[in-house]
């Protein structure tokens, strides 16, 4: 990856000068990160950063490769997680962003809409998981997504951003151990053009809408982890309720 130019929020002194100090690198140790598309990510303005998800280590993958990219990473967690001492401090002084389990169906859109509206005013980005929790999927492709990501999108008229990344598995494989050696393994991360929108900008309570842009979220992801695989993806993204599987996740 070519250099970048970094924000402003990166250059201001933050807490996230401390975190990055740590987990930088601690995550160089595990992985070699490879950023491709880094230019697609804005460099100032709002954002939503929507990534696969194979591996639990994923987020820390993602926020170096948001931090090497010139952005601070924030991401969507559960407002539970905000009441804990210390954590819940951290996470408010970095700019993390609540979402509470009752968020959804018809009290889904005014969370949203106060979500995206503070993006915007703050200028931020956010990384959010489409699929909510780890893929099901037997060969990792994405799986059905969730419509968090396209409703903060859409709420706020905010780009949009697809990402896929590849290679985590090697060190650490959905739902197994942490493997530390040998070290920096190859990770490729893929950032994708923003996904259009356009015509479903306004109309998210119509019925369909937020499932048609789910769809097209999750096919772009779908589509640049097949050029990191070097694989065609499925044409149909797994569905766990399908499978009877639960889909229980974090958004």
């Amino acid at each position: 990856m070519s250099a970048v130019k970094a924000s402003r929020e990166k250059t201001r002194p933050s807490l996230f000068w401390l975190l990055a100090a740590i987990v930088v690198p601690l995550v160089g140790w595990f992985a070699k990160i490879r950023i491709r598309g880094a230019e697609k990510l804005p460099r100032e303005g709002a954002y939503v950063l929507a990534p696969n998800h194979h591996s639990e280590i994923d987020p820390l993958i993602t926020a170096v490769a948001t931090w090497r990219m010139g952005r601070a990473p924030r991401f969507m967690a559960k407002e539970s997680l905000f009441r804990i001492p210390v954590l819940g401090h951290a996470m408010r002084a970095t700019g993390m962003i609540p979402v509470s389990r009752t968020g959804r169906g018809s009290t889904g859109a005014p969370q949203a809409m106060q979500q995206a509206t503070e993006l915007v005013e703050n200028q931020r980005g956010v990384i959010v998981y489409p699929e909510g929790t780890l893929t099901r999927d037997p060969d990792f492709w994405p799986m059905r997504g969730k419509s968090g990501a396209v409703r903060l999108a859409l709420a706020g008229d905010i780009p949009l951003i697809p990402v896929a990344h590849w290679g985590e598995q090697a060190f650490m494989p959905r739902y197994g151990r942490l493997r530390p050696f040998p070290p920096r393994r190859p990770v490729t991360v893929l950032v994708g053009d923003p996904v259009d929108l356009s015509d479903l900008h306004g109309r998210e309570h119509e019925k369909g809408v937020l499932a048609e842009a789910s769809d097209r979220l999750m096919n772009a992801i779908a589509d640049l982890l097949g050029e990191i695989r070097g694989e065609e993806p499925p044409a149909e993204r797994w569905n766990p309720s399908d499978h009877g599987q639960s889909e229980t996740g974090r958004i």
